[in-house]
């Protein structure tokens, strides 16, 4: 309060009192449903901690990526909580631009945290980032359709077996279409479905000298299956498709398969948003001649940048919204079955097994991601549908948009891919690879 004002005070016989400024915590996250249900029950967190003000920026997961980035490179420090992934976590971390997550407290219980995702998110054994949820991808299924059709859906189908059932529940006519996958263009778009499906194609980003393997047979083989699938089977105007889009068709009844993000399980069975909850069927990843690979691993986690003015507050923040007594706060108000999957051996429990029909094939997926061999040939990088590399960003996006283009009709797979090769191959030795 300033001299004058308590001079004001003192005047008209009124004692000052001293009000403490609070906190203004910004926090950039992406609009998926789990942290828009997240920034709804922030207002527990400002009852429990009347100094700390919450400023939601929430944006699509292409358009937070770019903002992010360019913030922390340039040091802006527009954001105090950051909501990224692996990917990022583990670049930014070595790069000393985001805060280390030290001296959490005791019942925050980091042991707790499944081994797979805290090293997802450290450096050297600290941990850069507490993460929110955590998933592998998984296949997606409508139980009737299948009935109907005298189809069974096997534990582990492989992608061709996934085009053959598309092809007999494409029904266009119906507004039913065989099959939705991602189709917007993106590192953490398009890529992260495409990635791994090449991966299960025995494809690899990079042999081991580091150069592109694009115009190989693996990524042919994959790039035209995937192609030739969503072209015959896929609903129109998939290059717009991201997770959200595919999860609305999803959900609105008209994608007989999907494979995509295996967070999206209580969405698809819940009952308020979904009309066809009672008929999701759950299954592995496709793979085809390997598993490895075949499903991603990744975790949409809270960090905090350096260049914050307000650590300490982002800290309290981020510490609840990771905690148990977050996944309790959502099992009481939401239910159990939407408590953020994938990152606590706790959430496993048996109440949860029987109210989330999705979690048996979730964990599975999750538990035999391996980041380190994430392609059947040997490989330099970590990573399953990303690269553990600064030029990697730049590069998926690049090569997702060429996909995107073959998927519209824009070029022809071959060409797509020859580019691809070029642009890869140009943007690595620009850099300086083999290292």
């Amino acid at each position: 309060m300033n001299m004058l004002l308590k001079a004001l005070f003192a005047t008209a016989g009124i004692c000052a009192v001293t009000y403490a400024q609070a906190a203004t915590v910004t926090i950039a996250t992406v609009n998926n449903s789990d942290m828009i249900r997240m920034q709804r029950l922030s207002k527990t967190f400002e009852e429990q901690h009347p100094d700390i003000k919450l400023s939601w920026v929430v944006l699509e997961e292409n358009v937070l990526r770019q903002r992010l980035t360019t913030d922390i490179a340039t040091q802006g420090g527009q954001f105090d909580v950051l909501t990224i992934g692996m990917y990022e976590t583990g670049l930014w971390g070595a790069k000393g631009w985001l805060e280390p997550m030290k001296d959490l407290p005791a019942d925050y219980d980091v042991n707790d945290l499944f081994p797979s995702v805290r090293e997802g998110l450290s450096v050297k054994g600290t941990l850069y980032a507490l993460p929110f949820y955590a998933e592998s991808s998984i296949t997606y299924y409508r139980k009737d359709l299948f009935k109907d059709a005298g189809l069974t859906m096997p534990e582990q189908p492989t992608w061709e077996q996934l085009g053959e059932f598309a092809a007999k529940l494409h029904h266009p006519d119906k507004d039913q279409y065989g099959i939705c996958l991602r189709g917007k263009a993106g590192w953490g778009e398009n890529m992260a479905l495409i990635g791994t499906m090449a991966n299960a194609f025995g494809a690899r980003w990079f042999d081991e000298k580091w150069q592109p393997e694009f115009t190989g047979p693996e990524w042919t083989k994959a790039a035209n299956f995937y192609v030739d699938t969503m072209k015959k089977y896929g609903p129109p105007g998939a290059s717009s498709n991201g997770f959200n889009e595919n999860l609305a068709l999803f959900n609105s009844g008209k994608c007989a398969l999907w494979v995509d993000a295996s967070v999206a399980g209580s969405f698809t069975t819940d009952k308020s948003q979904s009309k066809v909850a009672d008929q999701v069927g759950f299954a592995a990843s496709p793979t085809q001649v390997t598993d490895k690979g075949s499903s991603w691993l990744y975790a949409w986690s809270l960090a905090i940048p350096s260049s914050s003015k307000n650590k300490e507050a982002a800290q309290s923040f981020v510490t609840w919204a990771t905690s148990k007594q977050y996944a309790t706060l959502v099992a009481d108000k939401e239910g159990i079955a939407n408590v953020p999957p994938g990152t606590r051996k706790s959430t496993y429990s048996e109440a949860y097994m029987q109210a989330a029909p999705f979690a048996k094939v979730s964990l599975s997926m999750l538990e035999k991601a391996d980041p380190a061999h994430p392609a059947a040939k040997p490989v330099p990088y970590v990573g399953i549908q990303y690269v553990t590399i600064p030029e990697f960003q730049a590069i998926g996006t690049s090569v997702g948009k060429l996909f995107s283009a073959a998927l519209t009709g824009q070029m022809p797979v071959q060409q797509a891919l020859q580019a691809a090769q070029q642009s890869t191959s140009r943007e690595m030795k620009r850099a300086g690879y083999p290292k």
